[in-house]
């Protein structure tokens, strides 16, 4: 009877842990793997986009830094999961959404890294987009500064302690110039940032996006081995999610194509364009137009 009491208070003091450590971390940070973590977006909050981190032996890497909001929440949830030093944030490109939270993570002691191309866009663009903010209180921009990435580099940086390995490749352009993705190949866990999404719509608006390349990339980031797919917004999603975001930019870039061979005008072909079949990539129509008619001008430009 005693050996039974004893055994039953063991399972108790398991359970109460295991949820001591449930409740440590926010409702939107999940473990992926054992040191592999994935905080998913807060839309309510203003934190649109995923992020996640990697504990190595000595150091933390995290991928995407959001936006300056976000960048604290995230960092508030690194904390609950490793005291190890945030050495390393990485933007998977330079949209306000990735990268605007990067001093958050400075003032941290983390490095900002990212490519070339990427690095480049963050010195171009972001200025003018900085200086456009509206937000207010907390969501506001006055409080914090802009800070490019830091390291910039050209087609492949790998941290690895034996443990660990990620792979951080060059694979645009697509939505951006300077697009880049985060493989973990023993977790078989894949980050593509906004190359891939799993909500409705996607943004290929940018100037420097290349819709035919996108295509191109997802192809072949559909053959990598991916158990965990975590795209740039929604939830997580395989390689099967790479293909429904595929065939949604496909129907649309084709579409476009067709309706130019045979006169149609960009406002023709954003109402006459049905992309609803693609779920959910394709439930916004809204959405919709703005990418059609952006892929409209750029194939228009490039006749």
């Amino acid at each position: 009877m005693r050996r039974l009491s004893l055994a039953a208070a063991f399972v108790i003091l398991l359970a109460c842990a295991f949820l001591r450590h449930a409740a440590s971390q926010s409702n939107f940070t999940q473990q992926l793997a054992p040191g592999v973590y994935y905080r998913a977006a807060d839309r309510e909050n203003k934190i649109i986009a995923n992020a996640g981190w990697i504990v190595f032996r000595d150091y933390v890497l995290v991928i995407d830094a959001n936006y300056p909001w976000g960048a604290r929440a995230i960092l508030a949830d690194v904390r609950k999961t490793t005291d190890k030093p945030i050495r390393f944030v990485f933007d998977t490109h330079y949209h306000a959404d990735h990268s605007f939270g990067n001093s958050v993570w400075v003032d941290a002691g983390a490095t900002i890294v990212c490519s070339r191309e990427c690095t480049a866009e963050s010195k171009a663009k972001n200025p003018a987009a900085w200086e456009k903010d509206t937000g207010t209180g907390e969501f506001s921009l006055k409080k914090v500064r802009l800070e490019h990435p830091q390291v910039a580099f050209q087609d492949r940086l790998i941290f690895d302690d034996g443990e660990h390995r990620v792979e951080l490749t060059r694979v645009g352009p697509g939505h951006t110039l300077g697009d880049w993705i985060a493989y973990l190949p023993k977790e078989k866990i894949l980050f593509t940032g906004d190359l891939c999404v799993n909500f409705a719509g996607n943004n290929i608006a940018d100037k420097d996006a290349d819709p035919d390349n996108w295509l191109r990339v997802l192809d072949g980031l559909a053959q990598k081995d991916v158990g965990i797919l975590i795209p740039g917004h929604g939830g997580k999603g395989t390689t099967e999610t790479l293909r429904g975001q595929r065939a949604y930019l496909a129907d649309m870039i084709n579409g476009v194509r067709d309706g130019i061979q045979k006169g149609s005008t960009a406002d023709q072909l954003a109402k006459q364009i049905d992309l609803k079949r693609h779920n959910p990539w394709g439930q916004d129509a809204s959405r919709n137009e703005v990418s059609i008619r952006a892929v409209y001008a750029k194939l228009s430009m490039s006749r």
